[in-house]
């Protein structure tokens, strides 16, 4: 055999061509135990809860990950929080008959009872609530955790906020998924929250509601109890680079902690492991990138996206080329590219779909509830990786049975391979900065103001 007939073409993409050696990377991946083997290291930690001994287990085995992967000048940068740490949860019936349920306190929530009426907000959006004919006032609301379909996804915080300035007393938060247990989240981005607040199964909240003052039959008392404390504490972010050493840099970065109530398989263990192997196959290639990539594994983002928000604030975003924030990539078959309003990354990821044949959904809404939003917000351009199941809401996660078992790592090998790909093209892109007035009408067209308002997320600069 010649040399010349020896040796292997590149695979052509929208900026050039794919060198052989991202190939010969990408094929090694296909068949690594690494990503099965750290996603098992971190799972079987138990809680990863921010500001916890298992939190900063989990930031030394990332730490390690990134050494092993290639990863150069891994560091760890370290931040202060208020920790919070969840006591004892009752939720009784008191009225008509008497009963208890199981349940869970959502993170933030203060220690307190609150004895009341409950009232069905059904999705629990800013407009039902308007709509009642009922008054929250002193009441305790009852709401689901999926959105309407047809419209954007509308998170816990916007509909705790919501319900508590209409006079909310407390707040339950009812699975919408028979057989998925109570579900967690945080109540606020990283303080303690103005009321309490508990997560039900699916089952528990069918019940709840008939009891609603606003649903037919007898209306019933219920009590509601939170025991929960909030400390200062300590959580780090861990830092590393690969890649040239040039003027911009492309940020790689995935949260790596997790609620106290499970493994955090899902949410973010596919994503942290998938951001490790991805700095494997980059580091195969770092002669071939045509920008620097810093990586990061971001603590405390299940209570308000702290990590990164920190992250953001010792960065030089001058530097910063772009972002892509790995969040929900990993747990289901397809890739989902939320490009937060930026038609240069949406590109990206259209030209790598093309050229290898994978689907990959453009998502150009953007919104505040992942690591991207303390870049977006400064105007630097993001993808936010994810995957779908096809329902509404987070499905196993953030409940007890976010558990290893759930995982198949081959979607998180091939997201790796993907996201690789994606820095690749990234790095070759001009990515334009965001514009304010522009990403602010996104916002707003999305019908995100009342609800960023409510929860305290909406920035002054767009007043």
């Amino acid at each position: 055999m010649s040399d010349e007939s020896a040796e292997r073409p590149s695979t052509a993409g929208a900026t050039g061509t794919y060198p052989s050696a991202l190939l010969d990377a990408l094929g090694r991946a296909w068949t690594d135990r690494t990503a099965w083997e750290f996603l098992t290291e971190i799972t079987a930690i138990g809680s990863r809860m921010a500001g916890s001994s298992g939190e900063r287990r989990a930031a030394e085995a990332v730490a390690r990950g990134f050494r092993d992967a290639g990863v150069a000048e891994v560091t760890e940068e370290t931040f202060e929080l208020t920790g919070w740490t969840r006591g004892e949860s009752t939720l009784e019936l008191l009225s008509p008959r008497e009963r208890p349920f199981e349940t869970i306190a959502l993170p933030y929530s203060p220690s307190g009872e609150v004895t009341g009426e409950l009232v069905d907000v059904g999705y629990g959006t800013p407009g039902e609530i308007d709509d009642l004919d009922v008054t929250l006032e002193g009441q305790i609301a009852v709401a689901s955790t999926t959105t309407p379909p047809g419209g954007r996804f509308i998170h816990r915080v916007e509909k705790f906020g919501y319900a508590i300035e209409q006079g909310a007393e407390a707040f339950v938060f009812a699975n919408h998924v028979d057989g998925q247990l109570p579900p967690t989240g945080a109540l606020t981005f990283g303080e303690e929250a103005l009321a309490p607040a508990v997560g039900v199964s699916s089952e528990t909240g069918t019940w709840l509601r008939e009891y609603a003052v606003n649903t037919p039959g007898e209306a019933g008392q219920v009590r509601l109890a939170v025991e929960a404390s909030t400390a200062p504490g300590t959580s780090r972010n861990i830092v590393g680079r690969l890649g040239p050493d040039t003027d911009g840099t492309l940020l790689l970065l995935a949260h790596y902690d997790a609620h106290d109530i499970a493994e955090g398989a899902l949410d973010n263990g596919c994503g942290i492991t998938t951001v490790v192997e991805t700095a494997r196959i980059l580091s195969a290639v770092e002669d071939e990138l045509s920008i620097g990539v810093r990586v990061a594994g971001v603590g405390c983002e299940e209570v308000g996206l702290l990590g990164a928000e920190e992250l953001a604030e010792r960065l030089d975003l001058t530097d910063v080329h772009g972002v892509i924030n790995v969040d929900g990539a990993g747990r289901h078959r397809n890739l989902v590219a939320y490009s937060h309003g930026s038609e240069a990354t949406a590109g990206a990821a259209r030209a790598v779909s093309e050229a290898t044949r994978q689907p990959i959904e453009i998502e150009p809404e953007p919104h505040p509830f992942s690591d991207q939003w303390p870049f977006v917000r400064r105007g630097v351009p993001a993808l936010q990786l994810h995957s779908d199941s096809g329902e509404r809401g987070r499905g196993w996660g953030h409940t007890h049975a976010d558990t290893r078992d759930k995982v198949d790592d081959r979607n998180v090998r091939e997201h790796a391979m993907l996201t690789a790909l994606l820095a690749f093209e990234l790095g070759e892109r001009e990515l334009p900065r965001l514009d304010d007035v522009e990403l602010s009408e996104a916002f707003r067209e999305a019908d995100f103001e009342v609800g960023m308002r409510a929860a305290g997320l909406w920035p002054e600069k767009w007043e």
